[in-house]
C-alpha cells in the first residue's frame, strides 16, 4: 500500500508542475512578496496580488526569483476578503498625481514631512491644493498596502477623504479596504457615498456586490453585478455573477433562520429542529474560539446546510472536501435529524475559518488556517505521528512554504498529508508556548508580515526551526 509515501511525492508533483506561475519579489529588509506579472516600470517595481496591481520603489527591492505557486489564502476557495481587483488609480484626479506619488513616496520610505507640506498648503485656499493633499495620503496608503498593512493604508485613505471629501476614486478606496477587513456594512456606507457621486460607476456596482455577497445578500449582490456588467463588462464581475446565481438558484426555496451571529439558510426538506440545533452549536463554538483567538468577527456569518448533491453542484469541490467556508459555512447535512458529535466537529473547523480569515485580512497561509482549524476541532496527531516521523527522517517532508498556498488541486491521499503536516506544526506551536503565541502569528500576519517572519518574531523559529522542532515533539509525545 503506498499511502503516505505516495502522498508526499504527489505533493511534490503537484508543487513541481500544477497552479499558475508566480515570481518572488524579495525585498532588501527579506521580507519576500509572492506575485503575479512581475515587472520592472522605470524607477518602480509593478505587480500583481489578491490586492490587484501593486507597485514598489526599486530601491528597496534585493532581487526578484522566478517561478512558484500562486498562493490563495483561507480553506478552500477565496471570499469577499480577497478581492482580485484592483484599487482605483488617483492619477487621473490630479494633473500632477504621478509627480506628487513620486514624491510622497520614494527611497522605499513615506515622506511625511512632503505631504504635511502638501498638507499646510491647503491652508491658502488654492483649488488644487485639497487634492494634492489627498493624492499624497492616497500615494502613503497604497505603499502601505503593498507591504500588507492594511490598518495604516486605510488611516492614510481616509484621512485623504477629509481633504477631498467627494472624490469617488477615494470613496471606493476605502470601501475596497474595508472590503478587504472583511468590514462589509462599513464598506457599503463608503460605496452608497460614492454612487451618489459617480451614479454610473461600474466599479462602484462592481464593489457593492462583493459587499453584499459578503453580508449573505446574494439577491442584492446579483442586482449589483448585472448592473456593473451593463455599465462596463468585465471578466472577474461575469464569474462572480455566475457564482451568486448558481447560489440564488439554488436557496431560492430554502428557509432562513439566524442567531446572534449567524444566518442560516437550509433546504425545506430538513428538519427545522435541525437548523435550530445547529444554531445553538454554532454560538458554542463561536464563544469559545472568540476566546481563545481573542478576536470578534465584525458581522454576522452566513451557513448554508445542502443535501449531499447539492453541496456537490453548488461548491464544484473535490470530492475528498467534507464541508467548504468560502466565506459562508456550506455543509452537507442529508439524512441527519440534529447535531451529531461528527457535525459539531465540522462546524467548530468551519467557523475556525471564518475567524483566522477576517483576524488575518485573508493573509493567513493554507497550512495555518487548516492546521488551526484541525486543533480546535480536537483533532491531535496521534494516529499519523510515525508515518509522519518517518517521512521526516527520510528527507521527505514538504516544507510549509510549499504548503501555503490553495491544496484545492491536490489528490486525496496528498491532501491527507497536508492536513496532517499543518495539525503537527500547529499542534507543537500551541503546545510549546500556547494560544496567546498563535494569536500574537495571528496579529502579526494580519498587520502584513509574513507567516515566516511573524513566527519568527514570536518564537524565535524559522520555517525550518519550528519543523524540526515539530518532528521532536512527535517523537517525545507519541512515539512508542
Amino acid at each position: 500500500m503506498c499511502g503516505y509515501r505516495c502522498a508526499v511525492m504527489a505533493v511534490v508533483a503537484l508543487i513541481a508542475a500544477g497552479g499558475s506561475s508566480a515570481d518572488t519579489i524579495v525585498l532588501k529588509n527579506g521580507r519576500r512578496i509572492l506575485a503575479l506579472n512581475v515587472v520592472e516600470a522605470g524607477e518602480k517595481i509593478r505587480y500583481e496580488t489578491s490586492a490587484g496591481e501593486l507597485s514598489l520603489p526599486k530601491s528597496i527591492v534585493d532581487h526578484i526569483e522566478k517561478g512558484g505557486l500562486v498562493p490563495m489564502a483561507g480553506s478552500g476557495a477565496a471570499n469577499a476578503a480577497n478581492l482580485a481587483i484592483t484599487p482605483p488609480s488617483m492619477e487621473a484626479a490630479s494633473g500632477g498625481g504621478g509627480e506628487i506619488e513620486r514624491a510622497a513616496v520614494h527611497d522605499g520610505a513615506i515622506d511625511r514631512q512632503y505631504i504635511a507640506k502638501l498638507e499646510g498648503e491647503t491652508r491658502s485656499g488654492a483649488p488644487a491644493a485639497g487634492i494634492n493633499a489627498a493624492v499624497g495620503h492616497h500615494a502613503a496608503a497604497m505603499f502601505e498596502l503593498s507591504r500588507g498593512d492594511m490598518d495604516h493604508a486605510l488611516s492614510d485613505e481616509r484621512t485623504a477623504l477629509t481633504y477631498a471629501p467627494d472624490e469617488p476614486l477615494l470613496l471606493m478606496n476605502v470601501a475596497y479596504l474595508h472590503l478587504r477587513r472583511s468590514e462589509y456594512k462599513q464598506s457599503l456606507d463608503y460605496l452608497e457615498r460614492a454612487r451618489r457621486v459617480a451614479p454610473n460607476n461600474a466599479d462602484v456596482a462592481k464593489l457593492e456586490g462583493w459587499a453584499f455577497y459578503g453580508m449573505n445578500k446574494i439577491e442584492q449582490a446579483v442586482a449589483e453585478w448585472r448592473r456593473s456588467l451593463a455599465l462596463k463588462p468585465d471578466g472577474e464581475v461575469q464569474s462572480a455573477l455566475e457564482k451568486a446565481q448558481r447560489d440564488k438558484q439554488e436557496e431560492e426555496s430554502y428557509k432562513e433562520n439566524e442567531s446572534s451571529h449567524f444566518t442560516l439558510r437550509y433546504s425545506g426538506a430538513a428538519e427545522p429542529a435541525l437548523a435550530r440545533d445547529v444554531l445553538r452549536t454554532l454560538e458554542m463554538h463561536y464563544g469559545a474560539i472568540e476566546s481563545e483567538l481573542n478576536f470578534t468577527p465584525p458581522d454576522s456569518i452566513g451557513v448554508i446546510l445542502y443535501t449531499q448533491q447539492a453541496f456537490a453542484d453548488i461548491t464544484r469541490a473535490p470530492g475528498w472536501v467534507g464541508a467548504l467556508n468560502d466565506g459562508r459555512l456550506r455543509v452537507p447535512v442529508q439524512g441527519l435529524s440534529g447535531v451529531t458529535p461528527e457535525l459539531s466537529r465540522v462546524l467548530k473547523h468551519e467557523l475556525t475559518h471564518s475567524f483566522v480569515q477576517q483576524k488575518t485580512h485573508g493573509r493567513a497561509p493554507t497550512w495555518m488556517q487548516e492546521g488551526l482549524a484541525q486543533w480546535m476541532e480536537g483533532r491531535r496527531s496521534g494516529d499519523n505521528a510515525a508515518v509522519l516521523l518517518q517521512i521526516y527522517g527520510e528527507g521527505h517532508a514538504s516544507s510549509l512554504g510549499n504548503l501555503e498556498g490553495s491544496w484545492m488541486n491536490f489528490p486525496g491521499e496528498a491532501a491527507a498529508y497536508a492536513y496532517a503536516w499543518a495539525l503537527a506544526n500547529v499542534e507543537y506551536i500551541v503546545q510549546a508556548d500556547g494560544m496567546a503565541d498563535v494569536e500574537r502569528i495571528l496579529e502579526r500576519i494580519g498587520a502584513g508580515s509574513s507567516t515566516e517572519v511573524a513566527m519568527r518574531e514570536v518564537l524565535h523559529s524559522d520555517y525550518g526551526d519550528v519543523m524540526g522542532s515539530t518532528a521532536e515533539f512527535l517523537k517525545k509525545t507519541y512515539a512508542r
